[in-house]
């Protein structure tokens, strides 16, 4: 090892200037901390840099190890290696830009390889998970190193030097006889990340010239990082591929359908092209783990390693379907060689004003589309064939469907298949009550639009929480209570049975009255005397003040409704009704007159249980005395209450059918 190491200095920082020279640049040793030490912010990102390097270098393998104590981390390479002029002159000189100032190996390697370095600044990122870094290389049969450390920049920084000066390693320290070897200790252990096998995963993702295709190699304590360390693949359900990238068959054991897109636009440069794949998986959470991170983005390479992490968040697309997304694709235009460098410091973005990166945006919004309408019609097609063989139910309610109707009916299987629920049941959930909430449509005629409204869960809930949609749920309900009314009717022959029965359904179901009444508010007065309602006028007089009015009251859209129930065996005369529902009519209207009403429409309707003979000899004469008590006014039977329910809820009868069946099939779901 000689003296020179001495004399290596950072950032083209020169030591002297020449005095005839008016002005000179300078560059802070501070601007250290922004280039390196601060810049990158995890481990994967930093041996990132390493790796290149040794690509670089055209080594054939990159051997990490991790100190279990996560004291050190080593990475030796076999690459060319370095003399001291040229660690000086490249490797601790600051912005040395390879494919513009190596005349003999610039914008390649002696292999071929093309050059990944260009800003000449990845060296320093080391200094972002270690505070002292040990580098050794041997070259021409020299070998040498050197130490460089936070502490001793920082020292230079203090002391106003113009540069800094690594120390170099002691003789016996020295151990490289090939390539490359770098020492990082002093960890900064919070940057360290999941440990090896998530570090393995990582770098996995950031370089696609791996393996023996490419005869590069990079080991993580002893072990190959390969493709199948990636993770994403073996999750893929439906593959497109663009280019010359064809995957083996090994590695897609969970491929259902696979078709190729375009791999250029039309109009583009000849050498223009995207080569990779896009894939989606079939539940969400497989995208994202322990193991593999977060796999729900696309990676785009350049020149066989990491040039953007995720793309997919710059597409702007929030359809359901990107929640499936994975994918890596190479667009070496983006880092052509004569052409502005549009990469961040950190290599881990672009700068989104260049064109050839808007131009990649386009292509991939235009791939994407064409991969949004695939992936609907084979989530379709796969999905509701899965949810079939689970549930026979549900194949049993496809076939109840008129032809028309099954293509929407699977169409919402499908969406509600791919929203992201993980677990079993509450999927089956969904379905349940996507399936009564496309029953209530087809009858109102808009499924179409029901299903083309499910994007994603809260629209679902807020779709089956529509006040329409809750009405039309409450339908079976509805349905069921009458029914049971009915039948209870039905199955009653003692007239005073039935009277009881009458009283105990009447006034919580008026529709037995009349269908528009369904509706009507709780009674204001409900079988009591209308006198103690708490309003009491001094025009009453003694005989309405002392006559007993065993009447139930109620109101519906603004009519006062009173029903007297009679005895179902007694025989009642029309004079008798007559009076006593005047009697009804003046009372009641006084009590609203003093709150506040004048013209009140009131109705009284009296239940009884045997026929008037007034009814038999002279029914318009019945209907006249009714009418001048109050119009609507009128005088039901038992038996013809019943029958008219019946005939008024016939299609309640029929339809109940048909909700029992679907119920059937809905509770086996």
């Amino acid at each position: 090892m000689t003296d020179t190491t001495h004399d290596q200095t950072l950032p083209g920082l020169e030591e002297s200037a020449s005095t005839a020279d008016t002005y000179r640049m300078t560059v802070d040793l501070n601007v250290l901390d922004h280039l390196g030490i601060n810049l990158y912010s995890n481990i994967a990102a930093v041996l990132t840099e390493a790796v290149a390097n040794a690509w670089d270098a055209d080594a054939e393998t990159v051997a990490i190890t991790i100190d279990p104590n996560a004291e050190w981390i080593e990475i030796v390479d076999d690459g060319i290696g370095m003399t001291v002029a040229d660690m000086n002159e490249k490797y601790l000189r600051v912005g040395y830009q390879r494919r513009e100032e190596d005349e003999a190996f610039g914008k390649f390697t002696a292999k071929g390889r093309q050059v990944m370095g260009r800003k000449g600044l990845g060296k320093l990122s080391l200094f972002s998970i270690a505070n002292r870094i040990d580098v050794q290389s041997a070259k021409d049969g020299q070998a040498h190193g050197l130490r460089m450390s936070v502490d001793g920049i920082h020292q230079s920084v203090e002391n106003k030097e113009p540069f800094y000066r690594p120390d170099p390693l002691p003789v016996d320290e020295v151990t490289v006889t090939k390539g490359t070897k770098i020492v990082l200790r002093d960890i900064k252990r919070q940057r360290l990340g999941r440990g090896a096998a998530a570090l393995r995963k990582r770098l996995a993702r950031r370089f696609s010239v791996i393996g023996a295709m490419y005869d590069f190699t990079i080991t993580i304590d002893g072990q190959p990082i390969t493709t199948d360390d990636r993770g994403d693949l073996p999750i893929v359900q439906f593959l497109w591929t663009m280019g010359e990238f064809e995957p083996e068959e090994k590695n897609i054991p969970n491929v259902l359908e696979h078709e190729e897109l375009p791999p250029r636009f039309g109009g583009w440069d000849k050498d223009w092209t995207v080569e990779g794949w896009i894939g989606t998986a079939r539940l969400p959470k497989q995208l994202d783990s322990e193991d593999t991170g977060n796999l729900n983005g696309i990676v785009v390479f350049a020149r066989g390693r990491l040039f953007h992490e995720n793309i997919l968040d710059k597409v702007n697309d929030g359809r359901l379907y990107t929640k499936y997304l994975t994918g890596q694709i190479e667009a070496d235009f983006l880092d052509e060689d004569d052409e502005p460098d549009i990469a961040t410091s950190d290599r881990q973005r672009v700068q989104e004003d260049d064109p050839r990166y808007a131009q990649l945006l386009a292509f991939l919004r235009s791939r994407l589309t064409q991969v949004e309408k695939r992936w609907t019609e084979w989530r379709r097609k796969h999905e509701v064939d899965k949810a079939k063989e689970t549930s026979p139910a549900l194949a049993e309610w496809f076939e109840t469907l008129p032809e028309g109707f099954r293509k929407s009916a699977e169409t919402l299987i499908a969406k509600l298949s791919a929203l992201p629920v993980d677990e079993d049941e509450d999927r089956k959930l969904l379905y349940r009550h996507g399936i009564l909430a496309f029953e209530r449509m087809r009858m109102r005629g808009s499924t179409d639009e029901f299903v083309a409204s499910i994007h994603d869960v809260d629209k679902l809930l807020s779709v089956l929480a529509d006040r329409d949609a809750l009405e039309a749920s409450l339908y079976r309900d509805i349905v069921r209570s009458r029914l049971d009314a009915i039948k209870d009717f039905q199955g009653i022959v003692d007239e005073d049975a039935k009277e009881k029965v009458l009283q105990q359904y009447l006034f919580d179901h008026l529709w037995l009255l009349d269908p528009a009444w369904e509706r009507a508010t709780d009674s204001e007065i409900m079988e009591s005397r209308l006198i103690d309602e708490g309003v009491i006028t001094d025009d009453l007089t003694e005989k309405e003040k002392l006559g007993r009015v065993d009447i139930a009251y109620r109101t519906n859209a603004g009519k006062h409704i009173i029903v007297e129930l009679k005895k179902a065996g007694r025989k009642m005369k029309l004079l008798e009704l007559q009076e006593q529902g005047q009697t009804y009519v003046d009372k009641l209207r006084k009590i609203l007159l003093a709150q506040g009403e004048k013209a009140p429409n009131i109705e009284v309707v009296f239940v009884v249980g045997k026929a008037l003979d007034d009814e038999k000899d002279n029914p318009e004469r019945v209907k006249a005395s009714m009418a001048a008590v109050s119009p609507g006014s009128r005088i039901v039977h038992y038996d013809s209450l019943i029958a008219g329910a019946q005939t008024a809820y016939s299609g309640y009868l029929k339809k109940s059918k048909e909700l029992d069946r679907l119920e059937k099939i809905v509770d086996r779901i």
